[in-house]
């Protein structure tokens, strides 16, 4: 009962032409396909996207990832390799 039978389909086109006319149809259809095609590569982009950051995120070593830090210095190091822990005055010093 709910199924669309072909003499469905054939007055919907019936329709279609009268309200929009044979010149408009294709037009329109074309457009709906160029709009179509820019929304598939816009999603494939974003799935390129979340992969590549992914992929950058599984990159960095799981000491880093446990420590919280993404250039893979221990939680308690700086990057110049002077802890935390000294005092400010000891670098001073040298």
């Amino acid at each position: 009962m709910g199924a669309m039978k072909p003499w469905h389909i054939i007055v919907l086109v019936v329709v279609l032409l009268l309200l929009f006319g044979a010149k408009r149809l294709p037009d329109a259809a074309r457009g709906l396909g160029r709009s179509l095609r820019i929304f598939k590569s816009e999603v494939k982009e974003m799935q390129k996207d979340d992969d590549d950051v992914a992929e950058r995120d599984t990159a960095f070593s799981p000491k880093a990832l446990d420590d919280g830090r993404a250039d893979g210095t221990a939680s308690g190091a700086h990057v110049n390799g002077s802890r935390s822990s000294e005092a400010p005055s000891a670098s001073r010093e040298r």
